[in-house]
């Protein structure tokens, strides 16, 4: 099949949705020779900051020589961002073609009734199939939900994992409670392997900590005393940790000092297991590194900022942000979740800090929050909201209401960032 046929046989398999639990994913990827089986991972899990840690690392590791796949979810501007090779998206004919190895696999599998795979499912094995083929050293994986019953978690030849801020999400799949969702999280830990977390919450530290000693892992966490001279910023920021002296980010948001910092603690442990990592790779790496869609600026006049917090814990540290950033600067937000969010929380945290409020419906979504019962949410909070009908009504709006200094800032579900990202552009293009 080609391109366009591989993406409508994704779409139609997606009807399957999301369904926890191993068992198809082993069948498929036994049909298919196992290829996880010939790769290195980097596996990584947490419910914020997996995407940064992924960046940090892949980008480490590729600028140091090592060819380094990548893949993750969501993506914001084009599907192919899923499946990447030190950088470079997977091209339209080689993900054509393994779909059409894939399906075949799939097709047996459902004559023969031995399971339905999700599109989840399908995405990762033909992941696996790509990095095998481009021989890569290793792979940063990132989960797509949980950890225990995740998809991802076939994978048996980690060398590190990596466990990001866990807090509460998904809470209808991982359990009500912080330890529960901590040890669905710890769920990716194999025996006998290094282990780096970030700082944790107590109830979800004691959780990493058990099941790193049941399985004999060697646990390193980062240390939040061990920074000095943090100096933020939205467009560059630089940190002492540990050892490392003024290490540069261009990654925005005051939450990647940290996420940088549990990369940091990555690396030492990496270059204990032999990874010859050297102090200037590791640094440009760093700053190098660029991950869209995480409080990322998008627009200079009038700042723009787009980021994904869609879950109470995103929304305390775009909160923190925003009130390190712009104090004293006029915010206007953009805001849209899904229904299934815990969406009140994140309205309480973030509403008061806005002069105006539009809220959005995701589009193409069933599990969207239409705008109108989002805006009659944050009206409890904070009167000064509206709904609009498309994105870029929003867009428009929210431009028409800023004076100079002003701050528009878009967040919530990362599904509809790239739309008004590019939305943007196109309103930036018809003024030249």
């Amino acid at each position: 099949m080609n391109y366009k046929e591989a993406r409508v046989y994704l779409d139609e398999v997606s009807k399957y949705g999301s369904v926890l639990g191993l068992d198809n994913m082993r069948e498929l990827l036994m049909r298919l020779g196992n290829p996880q089986d010939d790769l290195k991972f980097i596996h990584i899990s947490g419910t914020n900051g997996k995407g940064s840690a992924l960046s940090y690392m892949s980008t480490i590791l590729s600028g140091a020589g090592l060819r380094t796949g990548r893949y993750i979810s969501p993506t914001l501007y084009a599907y192919r961002e899923r499946i990447q090779v030190d950088g470079e998206m997977i091209d339209r004919e080689t993900l054509a073609a393994l779909v059409t190895i894939v399906k075949e696999a799939v097709d047996a599998m459902e004559a023969e009734n031995k399971g339905n795979p999700t599109v989840f499912e399908v995405e990762t094995a033909l992941s696996f199939l790509y990095f095998k083929e481009k021989k890569c050293d290793i792979v940063v994986l990132e989960t797509g939900l949980g950890g225990t019953l995740d998809a991802t978690n076939v994978v048996k030849t980690t060398v590190i994992e990596m466990i990001s801020s866990i807090g509460m999400d998904h809470m209808e799949f991982l359990g009500g409670t912080l330890q529960e969702i901590a040890e669905n999280k710890a769920g990716i830990i194999k025996p006998h392997t290094w282990v780096v977390s970030a700082e944790q919450d107590p109830k979800a530290a004691a959780v990493i900590q058990r099941v790193c000693r049941e399985k004999d892992c060697r646990l390193a966490v980062v240390d939040p005393a061990a920074f000095r001279d943090v100096q933020y910023g939205y467009e560059r920021q630089t940190f002492t940790y540990k050892n490392w002296e003024n290490v540069e980010i261009t990654l925005a948001g005051t939450y990647q000092v940290t996420n940088a910092a549990l990369a940091l603690e990555a690396v030492e442990a990496l270059r204990k297991l032999g990874y010859d990592l050297s102090e200037e790779q590791v640094r440009k790496g760093m700053k190098e590194a660029f991950w869209r869609g995480r409080f990322s600026v998008i627009h200079k006049n009038p700042v723009v900022v787009i980021d994904g917090a869609h879950n109470p814990a995103a929304a305390k540290v775009l909160k923190d942000s925003l009130e390190t950033y712009f104090k004293g600067r006029d915010l206007h937000f953009i805001f849209g979740v899904f229904a299934d969010k815990d969406y009140e929380s994140v309205i309480r945290m973030t509403a008061p800090l806005a002069k105006h409020i539009i809220t959005i419906q995701t589009p193409g979504n069933p599990r969207a929050l239409p705008a109108e019962k989002l805006r009659d949410a944050v009206r409890s909070v904070n009167p000064s909201v509206e709904a609009a009908g498309s994105i870029r009504e929003a867009v428009e709006k929210s431009m028409e209401n800023v004076q100079k200094d002003d701050v528009i800032v878009a967040f919530g579900s990362l599904s509809f960032l790239g739309e008004l990202d590019r939305e943007v552009q196109a309103m930036e293009g018809e003024k030249t």
